[in-house]
């Protein structure tokens, strides 16, 4: 039990009034919004010891689920290996070791390996340590790559010369950490952040054996609303600069093998058109919303005449059928589909002599395209799990139609066995008479009753779907007697596109309704009841914990809310803010007063009031680029003021961390240890 003599931080009052559309509203909590400032690093620091002692009694509970689910990872382990421009590449993991390292071989998978990057070595002298963006030029000499130390995802590209193992002096500073090399091997396409908003706002152009000081810029991104991107075709012939907002896109290209060209636009962005592109032959396939399609169509066009005049169907919209993603291939083309929540891949040959759908036979299952790097291959890769069954890598031969597991993730100990354990999709009544799907799984001992303790959890945002996959780390609950859940509610488009435009913009309070009503069916149904009832969002889906238990909050027990998106209107009105301009689209921009109204009613931080609420646990990353620290900080600091009961509220904040907390993947589970901890010991008391 914990400590309950000791009493937790309050952080000061300083009123501070923000005003807009004749509206006055105060923030008491407003000065914590400065990360540099002594005393907002004390109340941090404050909140996290509070957090330490009142849990100590769980301390050897945190150790024995980090035990459990560290004893169920194959440490030493590696990818599928994916061949790639004549060489084999593959990532592995070493006993003990927390970080990657990036291999690959030449031609044929006997050969001696090469090490491209051991990110073990590489992480040594940092809290926090991540690769990405791995680019290998065209004639395989050098390799580029990004690298953040500090975890706000602001990321320095680097060049290793792969003849002599040495890094060039290229250091490129505040990029996504992705590049493309032209056909050149001296050219490297990259983009370049905003060093206060973070966004992805220019393209530049570098050259090898060049400064940086007089790199070209490509393309700036002028409107803030939209972010841009480079990418290479996977016919390796195109380079794509992409410019997104969250409902249109643009897209310009160039020949690989002509860099110093000027790049064209396919077609001017146009307001809600999306599209994405792929190249093939003599045609680029858009993957689009065109013409109302809206749950998008394949298109292609001649890339001679590629404005959208000239587009013309290759599978048509279909009314109840989200098309997700396509995937070509020389002989074929396969698209990713999702009808009534269920994903399936369909493969045609471009003759039309072949047209058929991947067997499925789960009932709630998640089904993806892999890594399919060369057009030459007549081998798909997908990846299947579901919420019983682990992750398998599968081969599967499109001209025969045979199957072949690649890799099965591995369960280590004697304790699982996936027929130990079962899942089912439910269907919820929503209030305004949706039906809301419910995937859920528990061990085969475990009856729902009201005396059932379960963990539902959702995102519900920006059309992200949350698949019913397997999770190794989750058995430590379901053999504990939990069940889990998820609720597919709107605000994603696990049902389609419609399902997103349901719960955004002025219709986000669906996402709310949905969660509740999800949970109210749970306990009606008598799956379980309010004391055995816990509800986990992390992001967005933490602004999801934020909404409910300020309008339902009888219904939970325990909420976690991970790194949550709680102070809506003050970060939607801060334009300096990373992610702002762009999400206007999704949130919508409370400059204009019929948003503003909206999102007030709503915001979890502006709508905390004097009532009782579940117990709390609230996790942040002072580092955080996605959700800034200051608002759970804020959150906690009002729902402590204000809230009626005697409770647990508990603020955990990663001082060397952001959005996504530790970077090793044992401190990962650490973390995650500390979550079970939390809803295990109040399902105990």
């Amino acid at each position: 039990m914990p400590n309950l003599n000791i009493s937790p931080p309050v952080a000061d009052v300083v009123t501070y009034q923000h005003k807009i559309h004749n509206h006055i509203r105060i923030d008491p909590y407003y000065w914590l919004n400065q990360r540099d400032n002594p005393e907002v690093l004390d109340y941090l620091d404050r909140e996290n010891d509070y957090y330490q002692k009142m849990t100590a009694h769980t301390q050897s509970l945190q150790k024995e689920l980090y035990k459990e689910m560290r004893s169920r990872i194959k440490e030493n382990d590696s990818s599928v290996p994916y061949f790639f421009n004549g060489y084999w590449y593959i990532t592995r993991y070493e006993q003990g070791k927390d970080y990657p390292i990036y291999i690959r071989k030449k031609g044929k998978l006997t050969s001696n390996e090469e090490v491209l990057f051991d990110c073990n070595e590489m992480a040594q002298s940092f809290d926090y340590f991540r690769l990405v963006g791995i680019s290998v030029s065209p004639d395989n000499t050098k390799v580029a790559f990004g690298v953040d130390t500090v975890s706000r995802r602001q990321y320095t590209i680097k060049i290793k010369d792969l003849k002599s193992g040495k890094l060039l002096e290229t250091k490129i500073e505040n990029t996504t950490g992705s590049s493309v090399w032209a056909a050149d091997n001296a050219t490297l396409f990259y983009n370049k952040k905003d060093n206060q908003t973070l966004r992805s706002e220019a393209v530049y152009k570098h050259h090898i054996g060049t400064p940086k000081q007089v790199d070209q810029l490509v393309y700036e991104e002028v409107d803030d609303t939209y972010s841009v991107y480079v990418s290479a075709s996977k016919s390796r012939e195109f380079i794509f600069i992409s410019s997104h907002s969250t409902t249109s896109s643009e897209h310009r290209f160039i020949r690989s093998n002509h860099p110093e060209a000027d790049f064209k636009v396919i077609q001017a962005r146009v307001s809600g058109l999306e599209y994405d592109v792929a190249h093939f032959g003599n045609h680029f396939y858009l993957h689009t919303n065109f013409n109302g399609a809206t749950n998008f169509q394949i298109m292609r066009t001649s890339i001679d005449q590629t404005k959208s005049e000239f587009w013309e169907p290759l599978l048509p919209h279909r009314k109840d059928v989200l098309i997700e993603e396509i995937e070509l291939f020389n002989e074929y083309w396969v698209v990713n589909e999702r009808e009534n929540g269920l994903s399936r891949l369909r493969i045609v040959r471009w003759d039309n002599t072949e047209d058929y759908y991947l067997p499925i036979e789960e009932e709630t299952y998640t089904i993806q395209i892999s890594l399919n790097a060369e057009l030459e291959s007549t081998q798909l890769q997908y990846v299947f799990n579901s919420l019983t069954t682990p992750s398998s890598v599968i081969q599967f031969d499109m001209p025969s139609q045979q199957k072949t597991i690649l890799k099965t993730q591995e369960v280590l100990g004697d304790e699982f066995d996936s027929c130990h354990y079962r899942s089912q999709r439910l269907w919820a009544n929503a209030r305004d008479g949706s039906k809301i799907p419910i995937s859920i799984v528990h061990h085969k001992n475990t009856q729902l009753t009201k005396s059932t303790p379960i963990l539902q959890y959702a995102y519900g945002s920006y059309g992200h779907i949350i698949d019913p996959s397997f999770s190794s780390n989750r058995l430590s609950l379901l053999n504990r007697g939990f069940a889990f859940a998820i609720a597919h509610i709107r605000g994603g488009e696990y049902m389609g596109r419609h399902w997103y435009e349901e719960g955004k913009l002025l219709n986000k309070k669906n996402t709310f309704y949905d969660f509740i009503d999800c949970s109210k069916f749970l306990i009606e149904q008598e799956y379980t009841s309010p004391e055995h009832l816990y509800a986990n969002g992390g992001s967005a889906g933490g602004l999801l914990m934020g909404g409910i238990i300020n309008m339902a909050p009888e219904l939970f027990n325990g909420i976690i809310a991970d790194v949550p998106f709680v102070d809506v209107i003050t970060t939607m009105l801060d334009d300096t803010i990373p992610l702002t301009t762009s999400e206007y689209d999704e949130w919508g921009n409370p400059n204009k007063k019929e948003y503003y109204d909206y999102m007030l009613s709503y915001s979890p931080y502006d709508q905390v009031k004097k009532q009782d609420y579940p117990h709390l646990l609230v996790t942040s990353g002072l580092h955080d680029s996605q959700v800034q620290y200051f608002e759970p900080t804020k959150w906690v600091a009002r729902l402590r003021a204000l809230k009626t009961d005697q409770n647990l509220l508990f603020l955990d904040t990663n001082m060397k961390a952001g959005h996504s907390g530790a970077s090793g993947r044992f401190d990962s589970l650490k973390e995650l240890a500390k979550k079970f901890a939390f809803i295990i010991d109040l399902e105990e008391k």
